[in-house]
């Protein structure tokens, strides 16, 4: 429990925060998986024609620091691989 009244302000925010993270977080789980099953389809064309959207809830999680900047990168990299790799 917050001793001052500053920390009990600091405990409200940080309390919204958090949840405002998880429904972002929630969505880039939630779009990465539906992507990687389409990727393991096999479908190369329908893949690539998501990967643009994947790659913007990826940057819009980092943007809002769910993500570390690297971290996206590395993701976004990761399934341009994968769909490259795709036949």
């Amino acid at each position: 429990m917050a001793n001052h009244k500053s920390a009990s302000k600091k405990a409200r925010r940080d309390d919204e925060a958090r949840l405002r993270n998880r429904s972002t977080r929630s969505t880039l789980k939630t779009a990465l998986k539906k992507f990687l099953v389409v990727v393991q389809g096999g479908s190369k064309t329908e893949a690539a024609t998501q990967l643009p959207g994947i790659m913007g809830v990826v940057d819009k999680a980092a943007k809002k620091g769910i993500l570390h900047k690297n971290a996206a990168n590395r993701y976004k990299s990761r399934l341009t691989m994968k769909v490259n790799a795709l036949a």
